[in-house]
């Protein structure tokens, strides 16, 4: 059994403000001495990424399509430990679902196997006393969601207020905060920055997220919303995320001030090779404020064995010392290309990684980063194809089977990915592909002991994905 107070953070649909409201609801609480933890429900790292900036400690997605239902409360409690409030900010609308599952797979799906209260966020600009009716109905609907209250949006003026007040009144449902036009301004970086402002610390997004926390703490009854959800039942979780007797560290990586690697290592298989001892040292792409994938990651791998050194593959021109694998998440922004493109010195680093056998992972933009070429810049040149953007987006979750035996899964291993991304590969696949799945061709690559795809993945889904790693990262001889 596990007491968490907690929250679920919705809306009727996209664009009634609840991601800068969680965000600066998460600032508002910290800023009370309250340790807090942010959640994002769907694939949407960026989100998250800002949810953990507010909490000062990683955010996380919590997604039923890419985890498994049977994991969902597993990883919220794993995420939410230590924690005096947890917050789930919803993707779309409460009862929405991009797969067309919003039994399984929607907020309110997410909500009810939180048992959690829900608060709704409401844009009432718009709206007067058809508040109430449109609440009745979100109440009404699925018996078995508890929705504790609401937030307004974008109210008027103080008569509209008191209007919007009594309607709820009428049917009974609390009303926790009102937020003015002007009070809820859309402060935080542009998202075709990606997560790289959150986790760099920028000052831009520091002082967004700042500026979020203090209009929602004028406005919002933080005390009130405190007592709903301490009101959460406790959850039963049978079955850890990972063992606590095994995991070491925090979701944090620390970073060491790395020096190259050595062009001399000796690749793996040969006879010479001798067999390491100690943790072998992972590198995870990321900032300061955490990696490029899921905080689980990391978390995983050094209950695998794993040292986890953080690599900023924006500014870092070496690979972290002893470096034995390397680690880049699918949130990496395809954005990025010239600052990628000018750390030469990094890039000829992961080339010699991954040339002497040693794992190399890469998802998302950091397939693009392993290329020859991204918009004709140079990359790493690991890979022999190139990357054009374009103004498509290419989006949506991936059934996908294994083509191959690799550092990731074993042939016909099905798992279940994302995809977000505007660059078009050229060839889509390596001889050797990572991937197929239905209705469409295999991509990816798989050489050597690098593994390469466009399709995201979250290691939580399969663990053995972490202990697979480290296996191979200890099977190679350590750098010289």
């Amino acid at each position: 059994m596990t007491v968490v107070p907690r929250l679920v953070l919705s809306a009727p649909s996209s664009g009634h403000g609840k991601s800068a409201l969680a965000v600066g609801l998460l600032t508002a609480l910290a800023e009370r001495d309250l340790t807090v933890t942010g959640f994002k429900v769907g694939p949407d790292q960026v989100d998250a990424a800002y949810l953990g900036l507010a909490a000062g400690r990683p955010g996380r997605n919590l997604d039923p399509r890419l985890v498994g239902g049977s994991r969902l409360v597993p990883l919220f409690a794993h995420g939410a430990e230590g924690a005096g409030l947890a917050l789930v900010q919803g993707t779309m609308g409460l009862y929405d679902s991009v797969s067309g599952h919003p039994e399984e797979e929607s907020t309110a799906a997410v909500a009810t196997a939180l048992r959690s209260p829900v608060v709704l966020a409401v844009d009432v600009a718009a709206m007067g006393q058809s508040v109430a009716a449109l609440i009745h109905g979100f109440r009404s609907y699925d018996e078995q969601l508890w929705l504790g209250g609401v937030i307004l949006t974008q109210v008027a003026s103080s008569r509209h207020e008191s209007m919007l007040r009594e309607a709820l009144d009428d049917i009974g449902v609390p009303v926790y905060g009102a937020l003015r036009r002007h009070e809820l301004p859309p402060v935080l970086p542009a998202r075709r920055h990606g997560v790289v402002p959150a986790l760099s610390r920028d000052g831009e997004a520091v002082r967004a997220v700042r500026r979020l926390g203090e209009a929602v703490a004028a406005t919002v009854d933080l005390d009130r919303l405190l007592v709903l959800a301490r009101s959460a039942p406790p959850l039963t979780v049978e079955t850890p995320l990972i063992d606590p007797a095994i995991l070491t560290g925090e979701a944090s990586i620390p970073v060491a001030s790395p020096t190259a690697a050595s062009p001399n290592a000796e690749a793996p298989g040969t006879a010479a090779a001798p067999v390491p001892s100690g943790r072998p040292v992972v590198a995870v792409a990321g900032g300061v404020g955490g990696s490029y994938g899921h905080p689980e990651t990391v978390e995983l791998l050094r209950a695998a064995g794993a040292e986890v050194v953080s690599v900023d593959p924006l500014r870092d021109e070496k690979l972290p010392p002893g470096t034995r694998a390397l680690v880049v998440g699918g949130a990496l922004p395809e954005t990025y290309a010239e600052e990628l493109s000018a750390n030469r010195r990094l890039c000829i680093a992961v080339a010699e990684l991954a040339r002497t056998g040693r794992p190399v992972v890469a998802e998302g933009a950091g397939l693009l980063w392993l290329a020859r070429e991204l918009d004709g810049l140079p990359m790493c040149g690991v890979l022999d194809a190139t990357a054009t953007r374009r103004d498509g987006l290419v989006i949506g979750y991936r059934t996908a089977t294994a083509r191959t035996d690799s550092v990731i899964a074993a042939a016909d291993t099905v798992l279940v990915g994302y995809k977000q991304h505007r660059a078009v590969l050229t060839p889509r696949a390596g001889q050797t592909p990572a991937w197929s799945w239905e209705g469409g061709t295999p991509e990816g690559f798989v050489w050597q002991g690098v593994h390469a795809s466009q399709l995201t993945l979250h290691w939580a889904a399969d663990p053995g994905i972490a202990t697979r790693l480290v296996a191979a990262a200890t099977a190679t001889a350590p750098p010289r």
